[in-house]
Parts: structure tokens; sequence; C-alpha cells
């Protein structure tokens, strides 16, 4: 339709120079480019038509003259065909015209043009329209038109336009989301969805598309993406990348041994003071690595303990390993060792890297003999200690145990997570004075030990300096009534006909365990939306580790440069496709948006097609993700069959 609307002889977009010389006075014709643009550069260089606008409106409205009224009694108009003829002979303008080329009038003219006796005036205001801008119009795609693709849809690609933008815009002081550097300056931003094929089809949403399940940033559009928004989030990626450094760290220059079943022994302990309150031995923590299965245990060690009675071992061990539980920590194995020099108690347990204690969590020493706190803790904070300390005592005691070793030093804590790190210690050290106290004693001793615990946590003093009624007063002040009935019923005394029982406690603290319960499960919603990410990300590292072994293999079955040849040259231009586009300044496209989402259609396989082309520009392809899958696994089982079939020489 476009081109039949300039196939005249005068198309305009075709006429470069000025128009040739009528027979009537070339000042008496109205300039062309004050037609279309309202002003005529060459005016002042030798331009010999009219520049005068007006005079041209005065004739206009001298010929057709003011606007008359309806007449209902006037006879109907019909059009002659002469009068057709002569209506499709006048010359108009359509809006299309503003994309012509500058008119430039020449000097002189060879060839005499037709006379214009019968020309009529045309009334065109350049002022009195509006300027069209178009958003999507691209001169150089044929495949669309004024916006409107071929295929008759409607659909505008935004993302198209966002590249050819910011494309336009200045290079300095312009946000890149998907650079490594959120804050360094880039070229223009890449766009995080696919821009669409040759192939013209809007690919419906399928899984093969990242689909982020949390809300989007507030100061990007909703197609764009931050690079930290494919993965982890910061803090959280931080933290892990922090604990796994922890776990593989090593001292250098310390000579500790090697034990029957662990080596690469690190000691954990950053104070020298040991105190023997708690066990009545000295001990020390170390991670180690064992030699069968090759994970980190933290082994804590008794100093200088003799077994006296060989059962106490496999006794203690076969009751402890029965209670799994995730506020505590999980003993695995229990064993003498004289390594150290001495006869040593150990204890094996899982590993935590850089957990805490409560001590040196809430209780920092200074250079004195005295603590220094850092100041109130939150009641939220103290009522999640509680229930978690109340679901480990529920389980030990539902398995006719006691914790025996509810110490600050003894409870390690992450955050809001605790676990008690030292249950059946004295299980094994005082397994032959244990028999004078009954289980239910021990177990009201946990529950009076859990009260002074969480008093001396709440006033900020250590359980050796607590003066109980004191410290329960103050509680007034600073915290709920709850908190402190809940507290003083830990710590007093029970009778001998109503013994107090750790289902007691629970029943009244019902609804602050319901409440941390309902915490729960909301921080293990947040960490499965996390782990989501990571999923997507770990189907692309399967098929990135596929390519690289088979596109950068140097042979294959005595085949030189195999990687080169057959299935594999379409899935090298497919690489390239993906890593190593560049823009029209030849400067590098990152955009970790469209990498992911390649890589995720590749392992799809879907119908949709991609257009791929040489480094030279000599071959171009366009095939589609099915393809190219079956491709990079014919490929693949084909490597994985010469590597099983060749042995060694």
């Amino acid at each position: 339709m476009a081109a039949a609307r300039y196939s005249s002889s005068n198309d305009l977009r075709r006429q470069v120079g000025s128009p040739r010389s009528k027979a009537r006075e070339h000042k008496e014709t109205l300039c062309r480019n004050v037609l279309i643009y309202g002003n005529c550069r060459y005016e002042d260089q030798g331009c010999s038509f009219n520049h005068d606008n007006n005079s041209n409106k005065n004739s206009s409205q001298a010929d057709f003259g003011p606007k008359k009224s309806f007449n209902v009694e006037s006879p109907s108009f019909t059009p002659s065909t002469q009068q057709q003829q002569q209506a499709s002979k006048k010359s108009t303008f359509s809006s299309q015209a503003a994309s012509a080329a500058p008119f430039t009038p020449r000097a002189s003219s060879t060839t005499p043009s037709l006379p214009q006796q019968n020309a009529e005036p045309i009334m065109f205001n350049p002022g009195s329209a509006r300027e069209f801008t178009p958003a999507t119009y691209d001169v150089g795609n044929p495949s669309s038109s004024n916006g409107v693709q071929e295929n008759g849809g409607l659909y505008t690609d935004p993302f198209t336009t966002m590249n050819s933008l910011g494309q336009q815009l200045p290079s300095s002081n312009q946000f890149n989301p998907y650079a490594a550097d959120p804050n360094s300056i880039s070229g223009s931003g890449s766009a995080f969805y696919p821009q669409q094929y040759s192939s013209g089809l809007i690919q419906p949403p399928n899984y093969h598309l990242y689909q982020p399940t949390d809300g989007y940033r507030g100061d990007l559009q909703p197609w764009q993406r931050a690079t930290y928004d494919f993965f982890l989030p910061k803090h959280l990626r931080e933290e892990m990348q922090k604990k796994l450094f922890a776990a593989q760290q090593m001292i250098p220059g310390i000579m500790l041994p090697e034990l029957e079943r662990y080596h690469s022994l690190v000691p954990l302990d950053t104070n020298h003071r040991k105190s023997t309150s708690c066990f009545n031995y000295q001990s020390w923590m170390y991670k180690a690595k064992n030699n069968k299965n090759g994970r980190l245990y933290a082994l804590r060690r008794l100093e200088g303990y003799r077994l006296t009675n060989e059962h106490a071992i496999q006794t203690v061990m076969k009751e402890w390993k029965r209670i799994k539980n995730a506020c505590i920590v999980t003993v695995h194995e229990i064993f003498t060792s004289r390594e150290f020099g001495d006869s040593s108690l150990i204890f094996a347990y899982d590993y935590h890297p850089l957990w805490k204690t409560l001590q040196e969590l809430h209780f920092q020493q200074s250079s004195g003999p005295r603590f220094k706190t850092p100041g109130s803790i939150p009641e939220e904070t103290l009522w999640g200690y509680i229930c978690q300390i109340t679901t480990a005592l529920k389980a030990i005691h539902s398995s006719k145990l006691a914790a025996r070793s509810l110490e600050l030093s003894k409870i390690i804590v992450d955050g809001k997570r605790i676990k008690l790190a030292a249950c059946s210690i004295l299980d094994v050290v005082q397994f032959e004075s244990g028999s004078q106290k009954s289980l239910q004693d021990l177990q009201q001793e946990d529950l009076i030990k859990f009260g002074k615990l969480m008093l001396s946590l709440a006033t900020n003093q250590l359980p050796s300096h607590l003066n109980i009624q004191v410290a329960l007063e103050s509680l007034n002040s600073k915290y709920s009534q709850t908190l402190k009935e809940a507290i003083a019923w830990l710590i007093s005394s029970s009778s001998i006909d109503d013994p107090k029982s750790i289902d007691s406690f629970i029943t009244g603290i019902s609804s602050q365990m319901t409440k941390f319960f309902d915490l729960a499960l909301q921080e293990s919603d947040e960490t499965k939306s996390h782990l989501s990410r990571e999923l997507e990300n770990g189907r692309a590292a399967r098929i990135m580790m596929k390519l690289d072994a088979i596109l950068d293999h140097p042979s294959v079955a005595n085949i030189p440069n195999w990687s080169e040849m057959g299935d594999r040259y379409p899935l090298k231009l497919f690489r390239d496709y993906v890593f190593h586009q560049v823009d029209r300044d030849g400067k590098a496209c990152i955009s970790i948006g469209h990498m992911l989402t390649c890589i995720n259609k590749l392992d799809a396989g879907i119908e949709e097609l991609v257009p791929l082309t040489s480094p030279d520009n000599q071959t171009s392809l366009v095939i589609n993700y099915r393809e190219l899958r079956n491709m990079l696994e014919r490929s693949f089982n084909e490597l994985q069959k010469h590597s099983k079939s060749s042995g060694p020489p």
C-alpha cells in the first residue's frame, strides 16, 4: 500500500534535487521546503522560488471564498468522470512526506518542465500539523511497518525500542543493571526477555523462561532486572561464602596430631583461658576432616580424662543417636586418644562454621575480669531462644534423657537459630556417679538451668552473678509480664507430688510457640524462593559444561578439528550468538538475561527459531532450539563413547 502511494514520477522520497524549471517564472512558485519544513535553508543562497507563504494563503482564500452554510434545497452533487480525473491529478501531501530528503535547488536546469496553467495552489500549513514521531518504526527492518508486524499482529516489542533508545542516549552517567559492578558506567542497557526473531512468532511463556518469584525493583521497568535478581540475595550469598571459606580455612605453622579417622585439625577456640566448671576437665574444640566420608566435624576434646568403664561410650552413643532434632547438635562418635600426649576423650559433632556461642554473642569480655554487655536483648529474640530450647528439651526428655549442659558457652547461635552443642558429654564423664541422681531429678535441673540461662540473658548478667529475686523484679521495666512469669516458673522449685515437666511449660507458652512456628514456616518459604533461583542456574551450568567439553576438544577418534565439523559447527555459532555479541560500534554486549534465556531454551529444546551468523558474515543459519539440542546430545554422546572406548596406550 505504501508503495502504491508513491508510485508516481514526482515521488518525494526519491527526489533529491530541485524540481525541473517551470515555464512560468520561478518566483511565482512556492518553495517546496517551505511547504514541508516551514522554511528553506537555501533562501539566502540563491534559491529562485517563492518563500512567502502568506501570499499563497491569500490566493487560496480568494479562490475558495468564505464557507457557505448548507442548503437543503440544493441539488445533490454527483461527481463526473472528468471531475474525478481532475481531482486525482491534484497534488497532495501526506504526513509521510516529512521523511523525504531535504530539497536542494539547482542553479540551472537542462530539461524544460511542463507548463502549470492548470495547477492549483496547495493548502498545507506545517505549523498547524502535529509532529509525528514514530516510536517503533525501524527503516532498516523490513519485517515491520510503522510498528506493525507483517503477520498482522498488533504486538509492539518494547524491548527493541529500549535497545534503540539506549544506543541513542549518551554513554555518560548511564546505569547498566547487568554489569558485574552496579556502580560501573557502560553503554546501552540490555533487556531481560529476548527479542523476536525472523520467524515472527510470539512464544508463550514456558518453563524454560526464568520466572522470578519475588517482586521487581521499584527503580526498574517490569522487563528489566538487576544482575543479583537472578541469584541469591547479596547478604545471603556473602554469608554462605564466608562459611564456605571458614570451612576450608587452614592455619599454617600449627603442629596438631592426626587421629585415627580424622586429619587436618584446626583449633576453633578463640579464648585461651579455659574453665573446668562445666565438665570438671579442660575442653578444646577442633575442626577436622574425616578420612572415610571427607566431611568436616567439630571435635571436642576433654584433656586428661581416663575412661574407667568401657561400656560408658557404647551406652551413651546408643541412647543419643536416636535423637534427631534441629535444635540439637548431633553427636556421631565418641572415642579416646593418646595422640595429644595425654589420655583424652573426644566427641565428634556436626560442624557449623562461624556459629558463635551465646556468651560470645551477648557477653563481650573486656580486658579486665568482668564482662561487658552490649545492651538489652529484644523480647522477640528471647522468645525465639525459649521456643527452640524448649523444643530441644522436649526431644531429650521424651527419650528419657537429660541435657545437663545448658550453659552460655555450650549453646551456639547463628542469627535467630540456636543449638545445644554439648549434649551427652556429662553422661559419659559422670557415667559412674550419675546413678546417684534419678532421671527425674536431672530433668528438674534442666528446667532450673533453663530459667537461669534466660534470666541471665534478659538482665545481661552472668549466671554466677545473679541475684534471682532482684533480677526478676528488674524485668518489669523492660519486658512483658508473660515473659517474667515464664522465667519465674522455670526457676521455681517443684513439689514432690506435682513435679514440673517440659510438657506443662509448653502448654503455658503455647501462644508463643505458635507464633514462632509461623515465623519458621515463613523463613522456610523464603529459603525455597531463593533456592528456586539457583534451580535455573544449575541447569544452565550443566548445559555450559557440555558445550565447553564439546567445542574446545581438539580431536576425537583421530579426527582433527572435530569440534569444527558436523553438528559442532552450528553449536559453535550458537555459542558466539549467546556470549560474543557486539553492537554497531563493535563493543561487547553483556546481558545476563539474554545468556540465561538462550541457555534455558536450549535445555528445553523448544521450536523457536534462532539466527546464527559466522564471525566473517559468510555463513548464516536459521535453526530452532530443538535441533540444536539434538546436535548437542549427539556430540556429547559421541564424546562419551570415545572416552570410554579409548584406554591407556
